[in-house]
């Protein structure tokens, strides 16, 4: 069987007053169906974001989409749509959300469907996440307690990466918060039908 070949990522540019969104749009897979389904979820996320910022009425409002493919090979595809706004107020607010999808089928993940079944999987990334804080004594505004069980997060680089939102777990200076795990260090409780079974092989 063939590889599955790169999705063809493009930006669709969207512009309302003070906003200006740049918004993936993905073709050229294998099944068109996929694609569809892959762009509708797209869309739709993008939409939450701008929703979820709330008003630009304050004269100095502005609002800006980008977004980064995390993971773009053997039929994964991963990205994170980002949307920054100024609303007013001492600074302005940048959203995250990630999105984890079999390129074939079009299916998204969330974070629990990516291990086995049964799995403490929450435990073995707390393990991780306190590890990283400790390391990059990190001062969270709260001791860290444990990842929620549908926690954001993205492929990238035979990694899991799970992330905190801004204010989640640390003061807004320090920004995301990233704690990458390799595959190898979870491959026993890895669901080899999801998204990150090919990244554990070799090829």
């Amino acid at each position: 069987m063939a590889p599955q070949a790169p999705l063809v990522v493009q930006t669709a540019k969207a512009s309302f007053p003070k906003a200006d969104l740049s918004i993936p749009y993905i073709s050229g897979g294998a099944n068109p169906e996929a694609d569809a389904r892959i762009n509708k979820a797209i869309l739709e996320a993008a939409q939450q974001l701008v929703n979820s910022q709330g008003s630009l009425d304050d004269p100095r409002a502005e609002m800006i989409a980008y977004f980064e493919v995390k993971t773009n090979e053997k039929d994964v595809f991963s990205l994170s749509l980002y949307n920054y706004a100024y609303t007013g107020g001492a600074h302005g607010m940048t959203l995250q959300k990630s999105l984890t999808f079999k390129a074939s089928t079009g299916r998204s993940y969330s974070l629990s469907e990516l291990f086995k079944s049964g799995s403490d999987y929450v435990a073995r990334i707390n393990e991780y996440v306190a590890k990283g804080i400790k390391e990059r004594d990190i001062p969270t505004l709260e001791p860290f307690q444990s990842v929620a069980p549908d926690q954001p997060f993205y492929i990238a680089d035979r990694s899991l990466v799970i992330y905190f939102e801004l204010y989640e777990l640390a003061a807004y200076a320090y920004g995301f918060l990233y704690f990458p795990i390799s595959v190898y260090a979870i491959q026993d409780i890895i669901n080899e039908e999801g998204p990150l079974g090919p990244m554990l092989a070799n090829d």
